[in-house]
């Protein structure tokens, strides 16, 4: 059942590609402003053991409703619930429609909303990336895949509607929480633990989730290459983990990327634009070694 409510969602969220503005954040914004306004000041386990509690609060109604369904007429009230939550989980923003526009601004040379795109894409990760070079948003996308889809995917496959919802949460209290707050560490150098636990909080969901993804970068490009890049950021990395997600994420995404992809025929678009379409082609590739590998899975009785 989970399997179908899977893929129902997927068809239903590139069905109703219109309707994709609903899942931007606005809604959610006064729970998120009311959290970080009440519990900035905690410190130590008081503030760990609060933000657990304020990520867990949104997910609890889902898990209700989730359990109630999955028993009743065989299931089928679970599949489109759970679809549901698929789409509004997924994002919120759609990372392929970003990645166009992007292209479509620089090719017709309009690099100020190309800048302006690339920023939304690349702001909201863990390492707070801010240029606009080709070489941050190729990153950024890498990294974003995880956030906005692989992440979700992997919840929703453990722990059903409540687990890719929750994955979500986290995600949005987290940009949110980094984003108040990140012009405010610019002049006082401080950011409540609260921000902190927020990030940590995300981090551990993303961390399995993200050397999946990982792997299906380099099984889906060149393998060698993602391998030792793979090696290079477990030694060298100093990094909190929950930052330490990304930087394996952007650099074996790099890595596997094959050169040769980057010429496309006879005409040579711009070397930029080359190597992001490059890469999503890898992020495409390495989406769907995975959603065959869980279906073969279903299909052996491993999972439901």
């Amino acid at each position: 059942m989970t399997l179908l409510a899977l893929l129902l969602g997927l068809l239903l969220e590139r069905a109703a590609t219109q309707l994709l503005h609903l899942r931007e954040p606005r809604w959610f914004d006064g729970y998120l402003d009311w959290a970080l306004t009440r519990f900035r000041g905690l410190h130590g386990g008081a503030a760990l053991v609060m933000t657990i509690l304020l990520v867990v609060l949104p997910v609890l109604p889902v898990a209700l409703v989730a359990w109630i369904f999955r028993e009743v007429l065989l299931g089928i009230l679970f599949v489109g619930f759970g679809a549901l939550v698929l789409v509004f989980s997924l994002g919120p923003r759609d990372l392929k429609t970003e990645v166009d526009e992007y292209l479509e601004a620089i090719e017709a040379g309009d690099r100020e909303r190309a800048a302006r795109v690339a920023r939304e894409i690349a702001e909201h990760d863990a390492a707070q990336r801010t240029a606009d070079s080709a070489g941050t948003l190729v990153e950024a996308i890498f990294v974003q895949t995880n956030n906005r889809a692989f992440g979700v995917f992997f919840w929703f496959m453990v722990a059903g509607p409540a687990g890719a919802w929750a994955f979500r949460v986290s995600d949005l209290m987290r940009r949110r929480a980094v984003f108040e707050y990140r012009g405010r560490a610019q002049t006082s150098g401080e950011i409540p633990e609260f921000v902190h636990a927020l990030q940590a909080i995300h981090g551990v969901l993303a961390w399995v989730p993200a050397r999946l993804l990982a792997i299906g970068y380099a099984l889906a490009g060149d393998f060698a290459r993602a391998r030792s890049a793979w090696r290079y950021v477990m030694r060298a990395t100093a990094a909190p983990f929950f930052e330490a997600n990304d930087e394996l994420l952007a650099s074996v995404g790099r890595a596997a990327v094959d050169d040769e992809e980057s010429a496309v025929g006879d005409v040579q678009p711009l070397p930029e634009a080359a190597e992001i379409r490059a890469c999503m082609r890898l992020v495409n590739r390495a989406l769907l070694i995975w959603l065959v590998f869980v279906a073969a899975l279903v299909l052996i009785g491993w999972v439901r």
